[in-house]
């Protein structure tokens, strides 16, 4: 969607004959967003997209949302979830509102139809599993860590790869645009006049694996496409297969970027959570937090500092690695922090972390403009001991087990007493903070 392409047999100008091999014409379709105003492409069908055979509704889409008048931090171990459905019928609310629902799923079949949200974009985060996105546009090859972007309106079917031994089950994070708005990269990464991804981009077009061939499928039948729209999936039925496009172009079509491609960008001092951005839609944004050196001045502080972010909810994915600034974190945890009350680092992590020249975590976040709720299904998997995972921790003692797990990338502890440690590593980061203050404004 960032920039125009094409792939397949397209005429040489828009609206004008284009005839397929026995002479008849194909049937060109525009597909726009924003009354013709917005991204679009021009496809063209071997059928025309507007012949169905029956058409019924099958199930409500309408998310029920818990505790809404309850303000507190949450931490929702998702690993536990069981597999269950198929890539669409699998997935289980977590958290939203009227603008974004966050979803986990865990697929434990295959798609037998064809799928079609009418009503949102989607942002899909691989977090296991490989496989392929069938669409309109062509095919998608995915893999773990891959973020899919497909525009709403969008035909498809998913397919995820056998898995093999040793191998953890497809899962996935699905981040969908409610409010009807589109999934983009941030404008400020953008060129005005020319769409180009500008230089200070952590991440560009070389970046992003657009849909490839093979992509028509010339076929006739009796095909299902389910279409997800008025908070109802509805079940279409074809008498030929969905995916009959020969040629398409134009700014309007889903993509593939993996995180592990994102280039964080580093500062001297904390650099806040902007600065990890990827995409953003109306009222919310989602950001990358990647393996990068942490910040340099010989003072830092490398975890985040305590913040109050008035205007915004914030929900934390954890994929893998060590994030510092919390503990009890799980791969698969999602944790969220409400608008109104500040969150930071828990206790002993600033200490704990001071020294340490590089991060290994990777979570996907999003912060959204209105608060979230959440659903009777996070409340299965919520921890209610994390909004008290702050009370204490905060004495020289208590900082000894972080300091030394850092220190030694979880290896091997002391086993000294508490308080001859506690004030040997008090005095080590006195005499460190000494030394660098002493050197703080050369280059040793």
């Amino acid at each position: 969607m960032p920039y125009y392409t094409k792939l397949g047999k397209i005429p040489s100008k828009r609206h004008i004959q284009f005839r397929r091999p026995d002479g008849r014409l194909y049937a060109e379709e525009v597909f726009g967003t924003e009354g013709f105003s917005g991204p679009t492409s021009t496809l063209y069908h071997i059928n025309p997209p507007t012949q169905v055979i029956g058409w019924k509704s099958l199930y409500s889409t309408k998310v029920e949302y818990v505790e809404r008048e309850v303000m507190r931090m949450r931490h929702v171990k998702s690993l536990p979830m069981p597999s269950k459905g198929d890539p669409v019928t699998g997935r289980t609310v977590l958290f939203g509102n009227s603008d974004v629902e966050m979803s986990v799923c865990v697929p434990a079949e295959g798609m037998k139809y064809h799928f079609k949200n009418a009503s949102s974009d989607e942002c899909f985060f691989m977090h296991f599993g490989s496989g392929t996105v069938f669409t309109m546009f062509g095919t998608l090859k995915f893999g773990p860590k891959d973020y899919i972007v497909i525009p709403k309106g969008t035909i498809y079917r998913m397919v995820f790869d056998a898995t093999k031994d040793g191998e953890n089950e497809p899962r996935f994070l699905l981040i969908e645009s409610v409010n009807g708005s589109h999934i983009l990269p941030p404008p400020r990464y953008m060129s005005k006049k020319t769409a180009q991804f500008l230089e200070h981009a952590p991440y560009c077009e070389r970046d992003l694996r657009l849909p490839e061939m093979p992509m028509t499928i010339d076929k006739k039948g009796e095909f299902e496409v389910r279409i997800k729209s008025r908070e109802q999936v509805h079940s279409y039925n074809y008498n030929y297969h969905p995916l009959d496009v020969v040629g398409w172009d134009g700014c309007y079509y889903p993509y593939c970027f993996n995180i592990d491609d994102f280039s964080p960008i580093v500062g001297k001092h904390h650099m806040p959570p902007p600065t990890h951005q990827t995409f953003e839609a109306h009222n919310f944004v989602i950001c990358s937090f990647c393996p990068r050196p942490l910040d340099f001045h010989p003072l830092a502080v490398v975890v985040p500092y305590n913040h109050s972010n008035l205007d915004s909810d914030e929900v934390l994915y954890y994929v893998e690695g060590n994030y510092k600034a919390r503990k009890g974190i799980e791969v698969g945890s999602l944790s969220l922090h409400p608008q109104g009350i500040p969150h930071g680092p828990h206790p002993g992590t600033i200490e704990g972390t001071i020294g340490i020249t590089h991060t290994n975590e990777l979570a996907v976040m999003c912060d959204t403009f209105a608060p979230l709720y959440p659903t009777k299904a996070a409340l299965a998997f919520d921890d209610l001991s994390y909004p008290q995972s702050w009370e204490s921790g905060w004495t020289p003692e208590s900082v000894v087990a972080s300091t030394q797990s850092a220190s030694s990338n979880g290896t091997a502890s002391s086993k000294k007493p508490a308080k001859k440690v506690a004030k040997k590593v008090a005095k080590k980061v006195a005499m460190k903070a000494a030394k660098a203050a002493k050197g703080a404004n050369t280059w040793n």
